[in-house]
C-alpha cells in the first residue's frame, strides 16, 4: 500500500507540519498574540497560569492524588485564595483574617 493510498483512506483533512500550523495560527490571531505590545495589563507570557496548575500536578505526583473529591476541591479553593492574594499583592496573613467583602472591594481587575 502506497502513501497516497493511506492518505486516501484516512478521514478528515490532510495533516500539516507543526511549523505550518503555527504560521497559520499566528496569521489568523495576530492581534491576540501581540496584544501585550499595546496593552500593558496583558502579561508577555502565561507563566502565572501555568504555575497555578503546576501545584495541583505536583500534589498528584507526590501523594498519588486525593482520597476524596471534597479534599481535592478544598485544596483547589485554598490554593486559589493564596494565588489570588499573591497576584493582588496582598499580605497573605491579613487576607486570611480579612472579611470577604473587604477583599472583594480591594480587588484590582485587569
Amino acid at each position: 500500500m502506497t502513501q497516497a493510498d493511506v492518505q486516501a483512506r484516512r478521514r478528515g483533512r490532510v495533516p500539516r507540519r507543526v511549523g505550518h500550523n503555527l504560521l497559520l495560527r499566528l496569521s489568523t490571531r495576530k492581534p491576540d498574540v501581540l496584544r501585550f505590545l499595546s496593552n500593558p495589563a496583558v502579561p508577555f507570557t502565561n507563566n502565572l497560569a501555568e504555575r497555578d496548575g503546576r501545584m495541583m500536578k505536583l500534589r498528584q505526583k507526590i501523594s498519588g492524588g486525593f482520597r476524596a473529591v471534597t479534599g481535592a476541591e478544598d485544596f483547589a479553593v485554598i490554593r486559589s485564595f493564596f494565588s489570588t492574594a499573591k497576584k493582588q499583592q496582598w499580605d497573605v496573613l491579613n487576607a486570611i483574617n480579612a472579611h470577604p467583602n473587604v477583599l472583594i472591594a480591594q480587588l484590582k481587575l485587569a
